[in-house]
This record gives C-alpha cells, structure tokens and sequence, in this order.
C-alpha cells in the first residue's frame, strides 16, 4: 500500500481545479517520471491538456527508449511547471507547478489519433490552420500510422506554489 502525504506548507497549496486546469494548459511540456523493471527515467514532452477528457495528449517516434518505459510500465507521474524565476536575496525560487500521476493509454484508431493530434496542435501551435489542413487530409497508411499518439489519464492532480506568487 502507498502512503499517502500532506503537504506541509498547505498555505502554498494549490487545490482549485481551474487553477490546475490552468496550469496544464499555459504550459507547453511536462516533465516524466518513468520506471521500468526498477530502472527510473525522466523526460519531458509537448502536450496538450483536456481538461474534459481529464488527460494530457502527446506524441512521439514509433521507438527509442521513451516508448520502452511507457510500454513496460504505463503508469507514470509528472509535472507541469509555470517558472518565475528565481526570487534574489531571498534564497527560493518563484512558481506554480501542477504535479500528476496517471496511466499512460496508445491510441491506435486513427480518428482518434487525428483528434488528439488537433487537440495539440491548437495548444501549441500559434497558427495551426497549415497544419490542421495537412492533419485533415491523412488517412490510413499515412504517416499517422507510424506515429505514436498517447494519452495519460489523470488519477491524481495537485498543484503548489512559492508564497510570493499570486496564482
């Protein structure tokens, strides 16, 4: 069984849903922590947050190690961090993270592929319609095929803040 911790600053507690919603969306990468056959691995990708959905959208190669992590232990935890800076003569830093963890699922239909795809491309993208148009125009036995779109639905969602910080 998992212990379960408190925070111990509970004042710099982030506890809103919209607050976290926000969090995941202005950023443009989290952070993994990953773990196969007790190895750790970090890494961070682009995403995407749907907040609906309650999962985060992502992308990457069809190999590598990334993809041999998610696949030998799909449960994962992660963070998406708003950086302020570090705060001088004061020994801290200043921020607002957003920590989750969750289950990471491959999306294999390739309407779905292409939704979740949009869905990242309307995040990051600040003119997306070139290539909303070229994600349109792909079918089965395109490059979609070869490129693996994943989601991690989200178990648990906190977030924390540096006092100093209005959020």
């Amino acid at each position: 069984m998992v212990k379960t911790y408190h925070m111990r600053r509970g004042d710099n507690e982030i506890k809103d849903r919209k607050k976290l919603a926000r969090i995941l969306n202005e950023t443009n990468f989290v952070t993994l922590a990953l773990a196969n056959e007790n190895e750790p691995y970090v890494v961070s990708l682009s995403h995407s947050y749907d907040e609906e959905a309650g999962c985060l959208y992502f992308h990457c190669a069809n190999e590598g190690k990334k993809l041999e992590y998610m696949r030998g232990n799909p449960v994962v935890s992660g963070q998406a961090l708003i950086d302020h800076g570090y705060h001088a003569g004061q020994c801290s830093h200043l921020y607002v993270s957003a920590v989750f963890k969750g289950k990471i699922e491959f999306i294999e239909d390739i309407d779905r592929k292409k939704r979740a795809l949009e869905h990242m491309i309307l995040h990051q993208e600040k003119n997306p319609d070139a290539l909303l148009t070229k994600l349109k125009a792909y079918e089965t036995g395109s490059p979609l095929d070869k490129t693996i779109v994943g989601r991690i639905v989200i178990d648990e969602l906190t977030g924390k803040k540096s006092a100093e910080v209005a959020f």
